[in-house]
């Protein structure tokens, strides 16, 4: 069901109607009220952190772009309710990276991709971009210097050299671009365990 994802973007503040941009995200975790309290989320009701973070969306995915949610999209597993909240993402083609919560019903969406992990060609990354729900220890190309980007783990890790947690919690509860991704990705210190796995460039 996976394919590939090739096509023309603009970073943000240079976005023109001739061309589409790759936005990513995680753990949403829409109509999930414990969210609320168990990650400090500033709403009064699942209803006020839905209508919230869906707006949010709107205001940057546009008609011709790429969604990319890294993961836990919804905490609920009746269809109806799920079509109608899949049904309010926008953007023109919509992707799912599978995490912790998303079940059989949640994947069985009429996702344009669904995947365990994967790699994106977004062309405003040198590399390929790794999206896995869960944080990685290294990823295809990352002494490159390709990004990987993760979820999962809320308000726990930030990330490190060229690996970001965007899930919501981290990121203003917005998508962001790759550019966005990068740019704090690279402020981040390397992780402790990083020449165990990538030693002497092998």
């Amino acid at each position: 069901m996976e394919r590939s994802s090739k096509s023309m973007i603009c970073f943000l503040g240079q976005m023109t109607s001739e061309v589409m941009t790759h936005w990513y995200s995680a753990d949403l975790h829409l109509d999930h009220e414990r969210i609320i309290p168990l990650c400090r989320r500033p709403f009064r009701s699942g209803g006020e952190m839905n209508s919230m973070i869906l707006q949010n969306f709107w205001e940057r995915v546009r008609p011709e772009d790429d969604l990319w949610v890294i993961g836990d999209f919804a905490f609920c597993e009746d269809a109806d309710r799920l079509r109608d909240l899949f049904g309010q993402l926008p953007g023109a083609r919509r992707h799912l990276v599978i995490g912790n919560h998303d079940g059989p019903t949640t994947q069985a969406l009429p996702w344009d991709s669904v995947s365990h992990m994967t790699e994106v060609e977004d062309p405003y990354a040198d590399h390929p971009v790794t999206l896995c729900h869960y944080p990685l220890m290294t990823w295809n190309g990352a002494r490159k210097g390709a990004i990987h980007l993760f979820g999962h783990v809320h308000l726990g890790a930030i990330g490190w050299q060229n690996a970001l947690n965007v899930g919501v919690d981290m990121c203003d509860f917005r998508p962001i671009t790759i550019r966005e991704a990068a740019s704090r990705a690279r402020e981040l210190p390397q992780h402790m365990h990083w020449s165990e796995v990538e030693h002497n460039g092998t």
